[in-house]
């Protein structure tokens, strides 16, 4: 019969994965070669350009790969980005809020007081997000329309004779559609964070003569708190960057966004290095000023374009106006 030594010369494929096998550290560099670079070829790297794009400078409607750090002097010499920053911040902490308020009891409810069907009620939560981003923005945009189906209910329960104008087009339209949009996001974090709290920790506590409040207070709340911070990051990272709501739901106010303020450099100025370094200042005006235009170089001339409430960037010219 062969030896091992034979069989293993033999056999260079079962010798090597005994090597791998054998050495951890090898095991461990090819199990993260996959995923580390997924990110880094997907998320790194892009990253990287768009830094090194945000040096670079626009002459004649042309980018130069000339060095230049006047992008970031526009950057920290205006407060338009600053306070495009406060805003998107605000309506990001609003949308968190409001999150929050809304999933948290739901988590609550379905860990510990729904019995029968608690998979299926789950599943009835989360299953908004089987739907297009695009089809529950509209379906805001129907809904608080000046003829959607909030203004019809109201006028046929004869509680106003006018449409209600203000109700779309405004921020609070962008943070009730966000906030519906991203509360499935916040609820799934707190309640797998929920439903993994021993049952026994709630009974000690019970048995020590807590009060319903004390436990929660006490137990509950403080073993939750990874699962709202990390719901609560959800929401704001993902509301704070929002680009479609803003445009479809906030008329004048979606201009305050970043990612709106972005749009419109890299759509609409052409802008790419202004827009790299986030600081519009060729389309500082439009953007600060809803309604305005962006202005774009084609040699020593000018050419301006419409930028909110655009849903579409104008086509850019293909030679210098005359």
């Amino acid at each position: 019969m062969p030896s091992e030594a034979g069989v293993a010369a033999t056999d260079p494929q079962g010798s090597l994965l005994d090597r791998i096998r054998a050495r951890r550290w090898l095991r461990t560099a090819l199990t993260a070669a996959v995923p580390v670079g997924f990110v880094t070829a997907l998320l790194f790297i892009p990253y990287v350009l768009l830094l090194v794009q945000s040096f670079w400078r626009l002459q004649g409607g042309a980018i130069t790969h000339d060095f230049t750090l006047d992008n970031y002097r526009r950057l920290f010499g205006t407060a338009l980005y600053p306070n495009t920053i406060l805003f998107s911040a605000g309506i990001a902490l609003r949308v968190t809020l409001f999150s929050l308020l809304l999933a948290y009891p739901l988590a609550y409810l379905l860990a510990f007081k729904v019995r029968r069907h608690r998979n299926l009620m789950y599943m009835a939560v989360i299953i908004p997000l089987w739907v297009s981003y695009l089809v529950r923005a509209y379906a805001w945009k129907i809904i608080l329309g000046q003829e959607g189906i909030l203004n019809g209910l109201l006028h046929s329960a004869g509680l106003i004779d006018q449409p209600l104008t203000f109700l779309l087009y405004s921020r609070w339209a962008v943070i009730l559609a966000l906030t519906h949009i991203y509360t499935p996001f916040t609820l799934m974090p707190i309640y797998a964070v929920l439903e993994a709290i021993p049952p026994a920790l709630k009974e000690a506590s019970q048995d020590l003569y807590a009060s319903r409040w004390q436990t929660f207070r006490r137990v509950v709340l403080p073993l939750s708190l990874p699962g709202v911070i990390a719901g609560s990051t959800f929401a704001f990272v993902l509301s704070m960057g929002d680009f479609l709501a803003p445009q479809l739901l906030g008329g004048n106010d979606s201009a305050l966004m970043v990612s709106n303020m972005v749009w419109s450099l890299f759509g609409v100025a052409y802008n790419w290095p202004l827009g790299a370094a986030g600081q519009p200042d060729q389309a500082g005006e439009a953007v600060g000023r809803p309604g305005g235009r962006a202005v774009g170089h084609c040699g020593s001339h000018h050419f301006s374009s419409p930028v909110i409430p655009t849903t579409r960037p104008p086509a850019r010219p293909t030679a210098c106006p005359p």
